[in-house]
């Protein structure tokens, strides 16, 4: 099912909004998570960081490495998986389930538009 273009630019736009979220949220349970300034700083960049770098390297659109499907669907449920637990972590439960919600939603939806794209594109 290939989604109508202000469908598609809208689902795209919220999923750069979630990968931005996601890589925040992770920062703020670093910061949150010590109490001494060393420790709050390293976590604060070190858990966003290591985020950011496993996006890019498998589940950006350009992304250095290509993994089949479901390669790029771990590394995208790991993260927002993460970013949902750090969330429910900093005592944001329902925050942490609408995050997780709709980053399955946002990504099943990307997902199967991508593939119909992808077909269509091979077909003609």
């Amino acid at each position: 099912m290939k989604l109508p273009t202000p469908l598609y630019v809208l689902n795209e736009g919220l999923a750069f909004i979630l990968e931005l979220a996601a890589f925040g949220l992770l920062g703020w349970w670093g910061w949150e998570s010590a109490e001494d300034w060393a420790p709050r700083l390293l976590l604060a960049v070190a858990a966003p960081a290591s985020a950011i770098v496993l996006w890019g390297l498998f589940a950006a659109p350009k992304a250095r490495v290509r993994l089949p499907l479901v390669g790029v669907l771990a590394v995208k449920a790991l993260v927002f998986g993460a970013a949902a637990v750090a969330l429910y972590g900093l005592g944001r439960h329902g925050g942490a389930v609408v995050l997780a919600v709709v980053a399955v939603f946002n990504t099943a939806l990307a997902t199967v538009d991508r593939r119909a794209r992808e077909a269509a594109r091979n077909r003609g």
